[in-house]
């Protein structure tokens, strides 16, 4: 019976863990969908390609009709008629729609850039919340066992075995803790309330308290190697700087003649004649400093990609670092020691063996450690969340 209701109880443990440690995933999902940030943003980008699209269409036909009279009665009206459509060399449409599909891709990974940190500080709002969480329930028990120790004290001080001035530190900390989970809360509902404005004030609700599991941390190359292939900032700007190679093969080949062929008509009455309409224009004035302009445009790229994997590798390892210091200083804080600690002094101050001022003296050092604990944690999920941005 024993192993049966074990055995219920871990299933039912496992249920729940999905469903908490996912509370941030389905934020974030919603958020993807109701940003108007990623919503503008979108739509940019959409624009934009077509815009690049629209680069490659062929030029729009010409059409001229004349009727020109005689001054002489008995002269018939001659007529000219004539349709027309210009073509750039056949091998510039190859290399634009090529640049095209190059340059769709860089946008693409621009926008996926703005929905990666657009989701990121998502993540970190949430990250906070459930810090502001955990520490609005450590106040709660810290107010608890404040007003168990006001009913025993002033118990007692009706018995005469204590001094107002210790019945007066514990209302001092009844004080100070009201006023903490006040602060609290307000940090809460601001945090919370930026979160619904990046979910388009669509409604929200957060109440985690438990922070999601992270992966151990690697060797730096191995993350770096790995960061390296999926960071979206560097693979958009390998996108813009090859992109920008394929604007300088469309402007060297820009100095290629262009076409125009079409039909034309003229003549007077029964004497109309039909034929054809062939014509080239060489370019010579029209191409002036395009190549030179898109070999500058493509240096720029180079030297913007070359900036950004050295950003990159410096704001990875810092990162790295801050996250192996956290994790070794999360490391060194036992927190069972702590719980018990707190429980045998309450009790020593129960049983009467020590006075409440020394038991604040030694509690508060612990309650500090608890509250720094938190904060390390926090800081620790944001710096990994940071880290592994390009997953989101």
């Amino acid at each position: 019976m024993k192993k049966t209701i074990c055995c219920v109880a871990l299933l039912w443990m496992a249920a729940q863990l999905p469903a908490q440690t996912g509370s941030i995933e389905r934020i974030l999902a919603s958020i993807e969908q109701n940003n108007k940030e990623l919503q503008a943003g979108h739509q940019t980008t959409v624009a934009e390609q077509l815009e690049v699209r629209a680069e490659n269409n062929l030029e729009d036909p010409q059409v001229s009709y004349a009727r020109k009279f005689g001054e002489q009665d008995g002269v018939t009206p001659e007529i000219e008629f004539e349709v027309s459509q210009g073509i750039d060399f056949p091998t510039l449409y190859f290399q634009r729609r090529a640049y095209g599909k190059l340059q769709a891709r860089a946008l693409d990974l621009q926008h996926a850039v703005l929905r990666r940190d657009v989701l990121l500080r998502a993540k970190e709002l949430c990250l906070d919340l459930i810090r502001l969480n955990n520490l609005q329930e450590l106040y709660r028990q810290r107010i608890s066992n404040a007003e168990e120790l006001a009913v025993l004290y002033d118990k007692r001080y009706q018995e005469g075995a204590v001094n107002i001035l210790e019945c007066n530190k514990i209302k001092m900390e009844l004080m100070s803790m009201r006023a903490a989970v006040a602060e609290n809360d307000a940090a809460y509902r601001t945090a919370l309330q930026n979160l619904l404005a990046m979910n388009g004030n669509m409604p929200l609700e957060f109440s985690e308290t438990v922070y999601p599991v992270l992966p151990e941390l690697t060797t730096y190359e191995a993350l770096r190697d790995q960061v390296y292939l999926q960071d979206y900032t560097l693979r958009s700007a390998d996108a813009a700087m090859e992109a920008a190679g394929k604007q300088v093969t469309i402007n060297k080949q820009g100095w290629l003649p262009k076409f125009e062929v079409g039909y034309a008509r003229e003549g007077a009455g029964d004497d109309m004649m039909n034929g054809f309409v062939v014509g080239m224009s060489i370019p010579i004035f029209s191409n002036k400093n395009k190549v030179k302009s898109a070999r500058a445009r493509q240096r720029s790229a180079e030297f913007t990609r070359e900036q950004t994997a050295m950003q990159l590798d410096a704001d990875l390892q810092s990162q790295y670092n801050e996250a192996r210091q956290l994790r070794t200083l999360l490391d060194t804080y036992d927190r069972d020691l702590m719980e018990q600690t707190l429980g045998y002094l309450r009790q020593a101050v129960d049983y009467g063996r020590m006075s409440i001022l020394d038991y604040y003296t030694e509690a508060e050092v612990i309650y500090q450690n608890q509250e720094k604990v938190l904060d390390l944690e926090n800081r620790y999920q944001k710096v990994m969340a940071q880290i592994y941005k390009n997953d989101l």
